[in-house]
């Protein structure tokens, strides 16, 4: 831990591993925090499915850039109709690439990297945002509750992708991974977390195929698998990386062996041939939960995984054991495959995780969208702003919540 206190009495911790140089892939980082992929809802409308990224996500990437830091963009759609939400911007059309190429470039004249996040959300996109076309998944299990539009999902459960739709998709990704490319990102990260479309192929109860991508580990880990091979033949390995939250419980996603079935994964990906192998896998802390506090989540996740996924709610109070990422992050090291830790990090607990050799970057969030000089705030030991969760998935105007935050150099001479 940081020796030195600053004037605000904050841990000053560029002395830590957290503001050591690391080699990513091609990328030469100067320190280890990562800007999280965050959907802000803030992309203009151009026509039906089409999202497109503004001036404002100009100043938005910009405001967070760093030099030699990593930012990873808000979750982008690979094609149209692949969004579940308004105002999430894509990457195939022209008039999207342009847009991105503007964020790209004022983030590359910072000195900064910015990898762009690919995604298609399955059944968790409704109809009304597919044309009225009916949702997709692994299978033909509806989430819980209602979609955005209000309307139940049960209501209408997603069609099955066909075998030849598994390969026009994993096509699709590839096809976005070049896109990004042109559009000036330094790589891609395939969104395979969060209970959307790969993790619906992934959790066992959801995909409940029979064919070659379900049935099994070997056949739920299929589809993620060869989207990371066609994204890397498309654009290079090392420029490709995967999100992935085997403890994930959004969106009615919650695997029976979480530890097991992700270190298969892990294992396959780790002996991937070299120009295959992406570049690091970034996971979500099982702590994380976009509903239950963190104690709550650890015991459900314990509860849960010590009886099998059987009969066991989010309500269970039992204590966690061996729930952690510690076990993938070891099997993909012997491959070589970086490793991204994302999921409660603060200016406490990053540093530690990084020197104990737990991860090699640390994602930050929230504090990022409130702390656009977020690396100098910690490296300094300089208060941060609060954030404001109101003003997460939009805002009227939009700029607020986004654009608005203050540089601590704003608040200090205020």
């Amino acid at each position: 831990m940081p020796k030195a206190d600053s004037l605000s009495g904050f841990k000053a911790l560029k002395e830590t591993a957290l503001f050591t140089p690391f080699k990513l892939g091609p990328l030469n980082l100067q320190h280890r925090i990562v800007q999280a992929p965050l959907t802000r809802m803030r992309a203009t409308k151009e026509s039906d499915g089409v999202f497109v990224p503004k001036d404002l996500h100009v100043e938005y990437y910009s405001q967070r850039a760093s030099k030699g830091g990593l930012q990873l963009t808000e979750a982008t759609d690979i094609a149209k109709y692949a969004g579940g939400y308004p105002g999430v911007p894509g990457l195939f059309t022209e008039s999207q690439i342009a847009g991105w190429k503007k964020v790209t470039d004022a983030v590359h004249a910072k000195g900064g990297y910015i990898f762009a996040q690919l995604w298609h959300t399955g059944r968790a996109s409704p109809p009304s945002f597919r044309a009225g076309a009916p949702t997709v998944s692994s299978s033909d299990i509806p989430m819980e509750g209602s979609w955005i539009d209000g309307v139940a999902c049960a209501d209408h459960p997603p069609k099955p992708l066909t075998v030849e739709e598994i390969h026009d998709l994993t096509k699709a990704w590839a096809d976005a991974a070049k896109k990004a490319v042109e559009a000036g990102f330094d790589g891609i990260e395939i969104h395979g977390a969060n209970g959307y479309l790969l993790d619906q192929f992934l959790h066992d109860n959801v995909n409940k195929r029979t064919d070659q991508y379900g049935g099994s580990v070997e056949g739920r880990s299929r589809f993620p698998l060869e989207v990371i091979q066609a994204c890397s033949k498309a654009i290079g390995a090392d420029r490709v990386g995967i999100r992935l939250s085997p403890y994930n419980y959004f969106q009615n996603t919650k695997d029976s062996n979480p530890n097991e079935h992700w270190e298969y994964l892990c294992e396959k990906i780790a002996s991937l041939p070299e120009d295959e192998r992406p570049a690091y896998v970034h996971m979500v802390e099982p702590r994380f939960d976009e509903v239950l506090d963190e104690q709550a989540k650890m015991d459900a996740l314990s509860a849960y995984t010590s009886k099998g996924g059987k009969g066991v709610e989010a309500e269970a109070t039992v204590k966690a054991k061996g729930d952690t990422l510690v076990n993938f992050r070891n099997i993909l090291k012997k491959g070589g495959v970086k490793f991204i830790a994302a999921g409660g990090f603060n200016r406490d607990n990053a540093a530690p995780k990084v020197e104990s050799g737990d991860a090699d970057l640390i994602i930050f969030g929230r504090w990022f969208i409130a702390n656009p000089d977020l690396p100098k705030r910690l490296a300094e030991g300089l208060e941060l702003n609060d954030y404001d969760r109101n003003t997460f998935y939009g805002a009227d105007p939009p700029q607020k919540g986004y654009t608005d935050y203050p540089f601590y150099e704003q608040t200090a001479s205020a």
